[in-house]
């Protein structure tokens, strides 16, 4: 063999990893529109003989592209593992359905019997959910043991697709004599929010056999959490639990802590930015200190806990052998309770797995719990609110006196400091959407929610409009009425704003790019996790004519950068990138 092809041979296995079964192409960035563009890997998978698994991961596949793929795994009736995670960046959300209906297509042509898919990071949203439906409830999925589904943009409607078709494929398969054994379920930053989450809830109680749940950042209460722990105690097997920055409150941790009684397997927990509060983390400190003895990993970070509390979730893991790691940064302990909880850590010599504590919130007094038990009345009335909206279709009380006293609490809650622009309206209804934003919740503001948002937003606060602009557009949804509502809100919005005396631009676009995870900010700021909404609103509003045209260079300059907050918006971050240069 000449040296050419020697050197030929050697750069073509260094590209394409062949290892026991599975063929590789993760990471190529590879652009494939055509068959003609995805020949090589055609060629590839048409020759392996015995394929189990198919990494295709780090590269962008069009639909002609994904057809001539699907047509070579026809026949791989052994394919067991479909590594599809971010494979389709730049590509239209319409591509993508049509891209995953041909692949689904190919797999139960082939009578292929997964045991894992991940299509994570892939930005398909719900339309994306509906292309693999069909596949999950397929026979392929019988035996599906692991499903990714991490930064899709799925929504509450593609939450509940899903929730609906793994019911389905359980339920099917159950009737074969081999139920569905699904162990891990991963779907993070998807915007699922309570209703996805409770109908997940649903499914996981059929479902039966989970190991690892992984479903942060994804807008989850406490009714939401609430479900997902009674799902979670028909599920005995798990292991991991990573819920990290959704709210539970007292309520939802309370929940919590009462499934975690009934689990001993429990490795990880990771309630981190999850809002437990004191009362949460005792309810949690009691039910590892009841059991657990596997526990390796305890995350109760940024949870607004006092240093009492702390103490006693220290001290619920002295017996604890396998711990490997405990995490109370940023809660409110202050320095004297930092001190404590190290001491309290050494005297059973644990002192290495406690994480730094560099973030602590505040002086850690136990005077500051009438504060907190202020902020614990707000959050119930929220909740009692949203509860009375499910049961009851939103019904109000007779009592007037007792309205406003509920009003009154609500606009603390929202509002720091008094609103200089227009007077406070009597009705709380905007600012409950403010306390948690929804599409729903938007639209129930009726055609006055302009002007009643405003009445909750301080005008002359360029962080307190950017944080308004932002809780409107993120209630964006692709429905007609919820569009108008969120555009003309956020059109409102901005014009009054930007013409408000002394509104000061630069520091409005720069708190903004602080708020969309555009820019550093030396402070603890909780960044949008989803970026549709902001960027789909604002190539709207750029184009009015009171938006200032020195800002847009900015923007864009950092719209430009690499940043992992555009993983899941790209189709979105392009389509505005393209606007500005057109302008």
């Amino acid at each position: 063999m000449a040296s050419e092809d020697i050197s030929q041979l050697v750069d073509a296995l260094a590209k394409t990893q062949v290892c026991g079964g599975e063929l590789s192409f993760k990471g190529r960035a590879l652009k494939l529109d055509t068959a003609e563009a995805a020949a090589e890997i055609i060629e590839e998978i048409e020759g392996f003989e015995s394929l189990q698994a198919l990494r295709l991961e780090g590269n962008t596949i069009g639909v002609e592209a994904a057809k001539a793929i699907a047509r070579s795994l026809s026949n791989k009736k052994e394919l067991q593992k479909c590594y599809w995670s971010d494979m389709f960046t730049g590509r239209l959300r319409s591509e993508i359905p049509l891209a995953l209906v041909s692949l689904g297509n190919a797999l139960m042509n082939a009578g292929a019997q997964l045991t894992l898919l991940d299509l994570s990071d892939n930005a398909f949203g719900p339309d994306g959910v509906r292309s693999i439906e069909t596949l999950l409830k397929s026979k392929v999925c019988y035996t599906l043991q692991e499903l990714r589904l991490n930064n899709c943009g799925m929504g509450i409607g593609g939450g509940q697709i899903l929730a609906a078709a793994l019911g389905e494929c359980h339920r099917l398969s159950s009737a074969l004599g081999k139920p569905m054994a699904l162990k891990v379920f991963v779907a993070g930053r998807n915007r699922l929010e309570n209703e996805g989450a409770i109908a997940l809830a649903e499914a996981f109680k059929s479902i039966g056999t989970l190991e690892e749940v992984q479903m942060t950042q994804n807008g989850i209460n406490h009714p939401g959490i609430r479900a997902l722990a009674k799902a979670f105690t028909e599920n005995q097997h798990l292991r991991i639990i990573n819920l990290n920055d959704n709210t539970f409150t007292e309520k939802g941790a309370v929940a919590m802590a009462e499934t975690l009684k009934t689990l001993h397997h429990i490795e990880v927990i990771n309630f981190g930015d999850c809002l437990v509060r004191s009362e949460g983390a005792l309810a949690i400190a009691e039910a590892v200190k009841s059991g657990l003895q596997n526990l390796k990993e305890l995350n109760l970070s940024f949870g607004e806990i006092q240093r009492d509390a702390a103490i006693s979730v220290a001290e619920s893991v002295e017996q604890k052998s396998l711990l490997e790691r405990l995490d109370l940064n940023g809660n409110c302990l202050g320095e004297e309770g930092c001190e404590q909880l190290k001491e309290v850590m050494e005297s059973f010599n644990k002192q290495d797995v406690l994480s730094a504590l560099s973030d602590d919130e505040s002086d850690g007094d136990d005077d500051d719990e009438e504060e907190e038990d202020d902020d614990d009345d707000d959050e119930d009335l929220v909740d009692e609110e949203e509860d009375e909206e499910a049961e009851e279709g939103g019904g109000e009380d007779d009592d007037e006196e007792q309205e406003q006293e509920k009003a009154s609490l609500v606009d603390q809650l929202i509002v720091e400091e008094p609103v200089k622009t227009l007077p406070i309206a009597p009705t709380s209804e905007a600012a409950v959407f403010l306390a948690s934003p929804s599409p729903d919740k938007l639209i129930k503001l009726g055609s006055k929610r302009a002007l009643l948002i405003l009445q909750q937003t301080d005008l002359s606060n360029e962080e307190k409009v950017v944080q308004t602009f932002l809780k409107v557009a993120t209630a964006y949804r692709d429905d007609q009425e919820t569009k108008t509502a969120v555009l003309d809100t956020t059109d409102e919005l901005l014009q009054k704003a930007f013409n408000t005396p002394g509104f000061q631009l630069d520091v409005f676009v720069t708190t903004l790019l602080v708020y969309m995870g555009l820019l550093k900010s030396e402070e603890k700021i909780k960044v949008v996790a989803n970026l549709i909404g902001p960027l789909t609103i604002l190539k709207q509003v750029i184009q009015k004519s009171y938006f200032p045209r020195s800002v847009i260079p900015i923007l864009s300059a950092f719209l430009k950068k690499q940043n992992r907050a555009f993983d899941s918006c790209v189709n979105a971050k392009f389509t505005l990138l393209e606007t500005m240069e057109n302008l």
